[in-house]
């Protein structure tokens, strides 16, 4: 879908922003996220983010939450691209869209990207990673103004319950390990979470723009679509279960986060609780409750492939992890 540029460029300058020339665009990525475009005036670089035309679920293709997430760490130890403007006014391109600063860096989705670097550069990357979602777990809620953006009583208990209502929603057959690990999640809740604080929600590799030159710089943490206030501990667990080879039929590619070159899931979450100087209390049910999300989101992929509703020809496949994901959980350690 191609933006309206003279809407953009008539919103860009009533929100005082200098144009300096007509405005031409790319689409960046599309598909099961917010639609994402580079734009230009042949001067400036700027990116616009919107909801998909279809398929649309506000929680999951808020621009505006987005937008107050990036705002509010602007000036935090969290690299985040520079905020320009937000327009909810839907008449304007026909969605809300939010616009920010182009950060020149690279994405590294495949594994085939990570081939061009030395396993010592990798290392060093994941080091990187990890202490970026650790000061984003330090960032103090009050002092950036995000207090208001979660409901953090009751998180762990709303988290089980979502997830199981929307694995009924998206099941093509009954699963007995979904019922038992639901079961499981239910009778292990832990009394309290271990840490709140900002969520990002969806925390890898391929959601971080990286140093074009050097792999090892975070140049900017992107994609807050998911982001909340809720126990830092989810964002963990998710990082570390996405390590697993079920990402490969999830996003349909050879998935870079799932390379067998960089540390492991037990590597990483020990990293974490270093930097942060935390216990990761009740593990083995953070890692249940990653298994079992992941698991519902390959379902809800698949779902929406048999409904006719594909983001693209590999969607089907997303069922394959499915299976293995909810055998996970029954086992995480």
């Amino acid at each position: 879908m191609s933006l309206d540029l003279a809407a953009l460029g008539r919103f860009l300058a009533s929100a005082g922003v200098p144009v300096a020339g007509p405005l031409s665009s790319d689409l960046i990525s599309g598909g099961r996220s917010n639609l994402t475009y580079a734009v230009t005036d042949g001067t400036h670089r700027w990116v616009v983010r919107r909801p998909p035309v279809s398929g649309l679920t506000q929680s999951a293709h808020d621009v505006a939450r987005e937008w107050r997430v990036v705002r509010a760490l602007q000036y935090s130890a969290v690299p985040v691209p520079p905020v320009v403007a937000l327009c909810e006014d839907t008449s304007v391109l026909g969605a809300p869209f939010a616009v920010t600063g182009f950060v020149s860096g690279q994405v590294v989705r495949t594994r085939e990207q990570l081939d061009a670097y030395p396993s010592v550069e990798l290392e060093s990357c994941v080091t990187e990673l990890v202490r970026v979602l650790a000061d984003l777990h330090s960032v103090d809620v009050d002092e950036v103004g995000l207090r208001g953006l979660g409901r953090p009583d009751g998180f762990l208990e709303r988290q089980v319950a979502l997830w199981w209502r929307q694995w009924n929603e998206v099941k093509s057959h009954d699963l007995p390990d979904a019922d038992r690990l639901h079961a499981h999640l239910l009778s292990t809740l832990p009394d309290r979470p271990a840490h709140i604080g900002v969520v990002h929600g969806d925390y890898r590799i391929d959601n971080t723009l990286l140093d074009a030159s050097d792999i090892t710089k975070v140049l900017a943490v992107v994609d807050w679509e998911l982001a909340t206030v809720g126990d830092v501990q989810t964002d963990v667990a998710l990082m570390c279960v996405y390590r697993q080879p079920q990402l490969d039929p999830i996003l349909g590619l050879d998935a870079a986060w799932a390379s067998d070159r960089l540390p492991d899931a037990d590597a990483i979450a020990s990293a974490y609780a270093r930097r942060r100087g935390v216990d990761l209390d009740h593990w083995p049910f953070y890692l249940a409750l990653a298994n079992f999300k992941l698991a519902v989101i390959a379902q809800g992929i698949s779902y929406r492939a048999r409904q006719g509703a594909a983001a693209d020809a590999t969607s089907a496949q997303a069922e394959e992890a499915v299976a293995p994901l909810l055998a996970a959980g029954l086992t995480a350690r």
